[in-house]
């Protein structure tokens, strides 16, 4: 069959179901990384703790996801996190009825817990790359803890996670790929549905890499800009 007819935007053709994908699969990367970057703030704030039980919990939480394949982990949440739905229904409410959590929502925690605890490392590392003394002097200065944190801490440390928290977003990005598993038709799905129905699966598992490619040559653009735009009037050694 001819290239232009498979990639066809009618009813003929896979050109809009593979677009589709592409935008699905932007949408859970987007749900994910946010989801990861909620993880992410309270897993730092419990490894910087000095609390014990606390830091052993964010340690553990890292140390975990990211010592495990993160196919292992989109499995067990998968099939794991419904069923400890249904039981604590059944506990807590005496809800005995069969119900599924929506499929899109899972698929985003379960890729957003990954980058949560990448990007729980990022913004640890940057976090204590901030230089003491500033926030001594803002002490001296008698600036409050608040003022410490939002004029201080939070731009130097935004600026010093952006490049590590952008290797994170491209490695979300085709982490959604995995998501195939849940039968969620992102860009992967697609074209393994494309490929069984027309038996032309290089066609399709090339195009899957085009889409691919343009997210993340789009997302690394966008990146580096704003990198630019956060060092601004920074000096430079």
């Amino acid at each position: 069959m001819d290239i232009l007819a498979l990639l066809a935007f009618d009813d003929t053709g896979w050109g809009d179901e593979m677009l589709m994908g592409m935008v699905i699969t932007l949408l859970v990367s987007v749900s994910a990384m946010a989801i990861g970057l909620v993880f992410s703030v309270f897993a730092t704030m419990s490894k910087l703790s000095n609390n014990v039980f606390s830091r052993v919990l964010g340690n553990t939480y890292t140390t975990v996801v990211r010592g495990i394949p993160e196919l292992l982990v989109i499995y067990l949440f998968f099939f794991g996190f419904n069923n400890a739905l249904m039981a604590a229904a059944k506990s807590l409410f005496n809800y005995h009825e069969y119900f599924e959590f929506p499929v899109f929502l899972t698929a985003a925690i379960a890729v957003g817990i990954i980058s949560g605890a990448y990007s729980t490392e990022v913004i640890r590392g940057s976090f204590l790359a901030v230089p003491k003394g500033q926030i001594e002097a803002a002490k001296s200065v008698g600036m409050s803890k608040f003022q410490i944190f939002h004029r201080i801490l939070v731009p130097q440390v935004m600026r010093y996670a952006l490049p590590g928290l952008g290797n994170v977003w491209q490695l979300t990005l085709k982490d959604t790929a995995l998501i195939s598993v849940m039968a969620i038709a992102e860009i992967m799905r697609t074209a393994q549905i494309a490929a069984g129905n027309t038996k032309e699966p290089f066609v399709f598992y090339i195009f899957a890499a085009i889409l691919y490619l343009t997210l993340t040559t789009v997302s690394t653009h966008a990146l580096n800009s704003a990198e630019n735009w956060a060092n601004k009037g920074v000096r430079r050694a």
